[in-house]
């Protein structure tokens, strides 16, 4: 079964590893998880689940594979505070479902009774006032209508009256297409880091002071400089008009930026980057930074990201004086075209609707003069950037 279970996550697109199968049989050996499927349930998604992105997967992999292994009646003979139970039906119910509730007898008899028909039910059922199954009168099921009683199996609610839900899974969903968050972000960049030891010899080297001290035969303690991520970024956001509605996402991924990264330089534009771009909004027509000074003050290495929709006139891009804001002498895409030479690590990330970018002409533009490498503004966009730029 357990094999089974590790085949089905790997199907899943869980990557679990062997040595990490191996480990979570080597705990069970030693009884970690003893025999609560709780304990189980935590102890395998340690050891088999490397990022939270995958917790969904694994949910549903796990619920479909130990899906009836234990004992539910046992189960809910738990130790669960009455007062909570109490507390959970005040929350949820109306004064007339209460009164129903307890003419049923009150939430104890409710439970009591689903232990007892549990034990009693011998297959699965439908229709019907009794046993546990769909499309019934009964307390307990799916899909059926009682005005109060225990939802077991059920997709979403269909009268918000039941009083307890069988099966629902308390961890929030973290598919790539979610709202993004700056935590969520930060995961997502993470792959851009760069490692290396900087700065002045004032950390603690324990392997080395553990080797130096086993060869000389006293304490010889060994420093080394501090670990620090080397990656050097450079971001341009795009900012105004259809910007507006995506200000909130472009805050929280500069926010994780500029936590990950240490070397990190930010400018922001106006649909296109032309001669100039600014670092503060409110004076941006007052104080202007030369774009070729950009392109000199910062060496080859630094990895760029520019961040925008990308959706404008294609005369913007274009053609000289195409700008809805000033007179260009350049088109816009000649100076995309000398930032992506001279940074050749550059991506360019789209809030906009990835369904609709082959709709834009402007869109299409900017993509193909970065050979492509426009990503949407999504978990799973950010992490497919960050490995075009690690390349």
């Amino acid at each position: 079964m357990f094999l089974t279970f590790f085949t089905e996550l790997k199907a899943a697109g869980v990557p679990a590893s062997l040595k990490e199968y191996l480990t979570l049989l080597e705990a069970l050996n030693h009884g970690l998880a003893d025999y609560s499927a709780e304990e189980f349930y935590f102890l395998s998604r340690a050891a088999l689940v490397k990022d939270e992105r995958n917790i969904d997967r694994f949910d549903r992999v796990f619920a479909h594979v130990f899906r009836g292994i234990g004992d539910p009646a046992g189960a809910l003979a738990a130790e669960i505070p009455e007062e909570w139970l109490r507390k959970l039906a005040e929350k949820h119910l109306s004064e007339e479902e209460k009164k129903l509730v307890k003419a049923l007898g009150g939430l104890e008899k409710i439970l009591e009774e689903l232990k007892k028909r549990l034990a009693e039910q011998k297959g699965r059922h439908q229709g019907g006032s009794k046993w546990v199954g769909t499309a019934g009168t009964s307390p307990f099921g799916a899909y059926g209508y009682n005005p109060a009683g225990v939802r077991i199996g059920q997709d979403k609610n269909r009268n918000n009256s039941a009083v307890k839900v069988w099966d629902r899974r308390e961890f929030r969903d973290l598919d790539d297409t979610v709202e993004l968050g700056t935590r969520n972000i930060k995961l997502a960049l993470r792959r851009l880091r760069k490692f290396a030891r900087q700065g002045a010899a004032d950390e603690l080297d324990l392997p080395g002071t553990i080797g130096s001290t086993a060869r000389q035969g006293f304490l010889d303690v060994k420093l080394v400089p501090e670990r620090r991520n080397a990656a050097k970024v450079l971001i341009f956001f795009d900012v105004g008009g259809s910007m507006d509605p995506h200000v909130r996402v472009s805050e929280e991924l500069f926010s994780a930026a500029r936590a990950a990264f240490k070397h990190l330089e930010f400018f922001y534009f106006h649909n296109c980057i032309y001669e100039s771009m600014w670092k503060n909004n409110r004076r941006r027509h007052a104080e202007r930074i030369d774009s070729w000074s950009v392109l000199h003050s910062y060496p080859h290495d630094y990895k760029v990201i520019f961040v925008g929709d990308a959706s404008m006139s294609p005369f913007e891009l274009t053609h000289p004086g195409g700008s809805v804001e000033h007179w260009n002498e350049e088109p816009g895409l000649t100076w995309l075209q000398r930032f992506a030479a001279t940074y050749p690590k550059a991506v360019w990330l789209n809030p906009g609707p990835e369904k609709y970018w082959s709709h834009s002409p402007s869109i299409s533009l900017v993509s193909r003069t970065l050979e492509g490498r426009m990503f949407p503004l999504t978990l799973d966009g950010i992490d497919r950037a960050m490995r075009e730029l690690v390349r």
